[in-house]
């Protein structure tokens, strides 16, 4: 090496221009480590073209701290920035700690050998040991920014999260709790009864009846509760089914029910195929799909439930959408009671309809869950009857709405639930 002491950034701003000339090798190679190491498929590692047009913009970043001088902040803002979007990237599809931690490890050690392999094509009067050392110094610590600031942004969002799924279960333990408590002291005091001698065959046949119908409600919390539970396992591990699918099964589930009640349970073209998580929309689709069976008008010769959907793709204005609807033709709900639909406990045909058991648990337990994914749930109602119950859930898979070829339909705005 020479001796010579050159400009004092000069070898600096020769490996930066190399690293931007191979980012894109960079990423291909950081991408080819990863997928060989988490259990996520390649595509998914950065599952958009602007994504992974973006990461690129990551080794720049790393190019420009390099090359600036120390306390410059500009390129500093830049990486954390991009960290952070990493950050959150990486929780959404269920990355450990461990796994991001070796996902950066991979990062510096790509960067470290592009930048030994360029030593040898850099002008001999760079080659100071003191300039090489402080090369090596900067990206190490621009490497090092970007883990801690994509840790602390993924451990951040992890205890957000966190903290909403102990509220949302602290909220669902009162409802059960109470229910069961309810459910349990009926079924309780009934078989009590049905042990008198001095009961007659009509009443102990009314108390089998009690016994039964709070046997089944128990049944519906306790699926609930199920559903809800595989709701928080890890993204890795959740159940993904195609939207069509999740909608057979459920009209599957309540064929019986719908027989029974003379309803026709349809299933639209429009409806994308798509993947969705198995247990919110099977929950959600199974309390308004059997809502609707239970509210069918007895009045009608022909009484129907419609599941239909649509995707639409992320624009600048406005996000990408997954939208199911369940639109029926039964009893709608009185104006008077729009507005608490979705609270717990309400049932809107309490003393207007007789014959029909709930919980009253079921469409606050929908809206929960469908928030709780970023998503939201309402209910609207035609002026010539019936009622349609939505709800949403975002959308980030626009090569899905690509080749489903769907697009927005008209549709307003959430009524206040």
């Amino acid at each position: 090496m020479s001796t010579d002491s050159p400009a004092p950034n000069a070898l600096a701003a020769t490996l930066a221009a190399i690293l931007r000339d191979a980012r894109t090798d960079i990423v291909h190679r950081w991408l080819d480590r990863i997928v060989a190491r988490v259990t996520v498929e390649a595509n998914s590692i950065f599952p958009t073209d602007a994504l992974l047009d973006h990461v690129p913009l990551l080794v720049e970043g790393i190019a420009d701290y390099l090359e600036q001088a120390p306390g410059t902040t500009d390129a500093s803002d830049a990486v954390a920035a991009k960290a952070m979007e990493l950050g959150a990237l990486r929780h959404a599809q269920g990355f450990d700690a461990y796994e991001i931690f070796k996902e950066h490890e991979l990062l510096t050690g790509i960067l470290f050998t592009v930048m030994r392999d360029a030593l040898g094509n850099v002008p001999e009067e760079q080659l100071v040991a003191a300039n090489v050392a402080y090369c090596w110094e900067r990206v190490s610590e621009a490497t090092e920014k970007i883990r801690q600031t994509t840790m602390m942004h993924f451990l951040r969002i992890a205890s957000e999260q966190v903290r909403a799924r102990e509220e949302r279960l602290r909220r669902f333990n009162r409802m059960v709790s109470h229910e069961l408590k309810n459910r349990i002291g009926a079924i309780r005091g009934a078989s009590q009864l049905l042990g008198e001698d001095w009961l007659k065959p009509d009443q102990s046949a009314k108390f089998v009846r009690i016994i039964g119908q709070n046997g089944e409600a128990l049944q519906r919390v306790l699926e609930n509760l199920v559903a809800l539970s595989s709701l928080d396992g890890d993204a890795r591990q959740q159940r993904n089914v195609l939207l069509p699918q999740a909608a057979q099964e459920i009209t599957r589930q309540l064929r019986d029910a719908a027989k029974l009640g003379n309803v026709r349970v349809e299933l639209d073209e429009s409806l994308p195929s798509v993947e969705v998580d198995a247990a919110a929309v099977e929950l959600a689709l199974s309390n308004y799909v059997s809502n609707a069976i239970k509210y069918a008008d007895a009045a009608k010769a022909e009484r129907w439930v419609r599941i239909s959907g649509s995707l639409t793709v992320s624009t600048a204005e406005r996000p990408g959408e997954l939208l199911v609807t369940v639109t029926d033709n039964g009893l709608g709900v009185p104006s008077g009671s729009r507005n608490q639909l979705f609270e717990q406990f309400f049932r809107a045909h309490t003393g207007t309809v007789t014959g029909v058991e709930g919980t009253g648990l079921g469409l606050s337990i929908v809206k929960d869950t469908v928030e709780s994914l970023g998503g939201r749930a309402w209910a609207e109602f035609p002026e010539d009857g019936g009622s349609v119950f939505c709800f949403s859930l975002p959308s980030r898979r626009d090569e899905d709405a690509a080749a489903a070829g769907t697009r927005r339909p008209e549709v307003g705005p959430p009524l206040s639930v």
